[in-house]
């Protein structure tokens, strides 16, 4: 039934601090990919942690949901939604 799922997923540099939303079929094997630097938008901004993932039930909404993260309300609803994450991590580096 996992299998079944398409994931959007976020990540963050820990390099520049920037973050890179996109999604796949198989969330463990895309972020092997982007951490080993096999992935062109992400190579030159690693070490990368993975911070926030969703599960769709099918690629349509994985694509949807991508975009909406991408844009200006997207990226208030992740703040919102990694709050004390992203406070907690303000917080040790300070």
């Amino acid at each position: 039934m996992i299998k079944d799922y398409f994931y959007v997923y976020v990540l963050e540099s820990k390099k520049d601090g920037k973050k890179y939303t996109g999604y796949t079929k198989d969330l463990l094997l895309r972020f092997e990919a982007h951490k080993s630097g096999r992935v062109s938008s992400t190579e030159s901004r690693r070490p990368l942690e993975l911070i926030y993932f969703e599960g769709c039930r099918n690629q349509a909404d994985a694509i949807k949901r991508e975009k909406y993260l991408k844009t200006h309300y997207g990226k208030m609803f992740l703040g919102r939604r990694l709050k004390s994450y992203l406070t907690e991590q303000v917080e040790v580096e300070e």
